[in-house]
């Protein structure tokens, strides 16, 4: 059993692949919808032209079948782009993606701003800075689900009498 020793042209061709399909896949997108869109309507309408045939509007052929061509472009595009867009944040170079490297701690928390003592308004003795600590903990109040609720007024017949709080106008 052998290793397989990679001489330098075979790791920079693929490199080169690894490295270039994803603009390779937008400059072919760009130049199909190019000659599909600009170029054959062009040639199609001259060639109608010389030959004095009956003048027919081009059809794009992208746009046959609802225009899956273009979809599966633009999800391929898009994936593409996000790819990478995955590796460069991840420090990755024209090579291919590296592992990240691991964190060595949390992102620290911004201190309260300073607040000046004597910042009130148009009374010198108020003091903006709290005199105890806010409390981190809920309390609720004592009456907390202990509001009484009415009872409906119920009629002659069992019927529940809308009560009118609002005063008729």
């Amino acid at each position: 059993m052998s290793e397989e020793v990679k001489s330098a042209s075979e790791q920079k061709k693929e490199d080169w692949m690894n490295s270039k399909w994803r603009p390779m896949m937008g400059w072919m997108y760009m130049l199909v919808c190019t000659f599909d869109m600009i170029v054959f309507p062009i040639l199609w309408s001259l060639l109608q032209t010389f030959t004095h045939t009956p003048i027919t509007q081009w059809n794009p052929l992208t746009l046959q079948g609802a225009g899956l061509f273009h979809i599966a472009m633009g999800a391929v595009l898009g994936i593409a782009a996000f790819g990478r867009t995955q590796e460069k944040l991840n420090g990755a170079n024209n090579g291919g993606a590296q592992t990240p490297a691991p964190a060595t701690g949390f992102p620290s928390v911004p201190s309260a701003p300073s607040v000046p003592a004597s910042s009130g308004f148009a009374n010198p003795s108020f003091s903006a800075t709290p005199t105890t600590a806010p409390s981190t903990t809920f309390t609720p109040p004592a009456s907390w689900g202990t509001t009484p609720v009415a009872t409906p007024t119920v009629g002659k017949f069992g019927k529940v009498i809308p009560q009118d709080d609002q005063p008729a106008l």
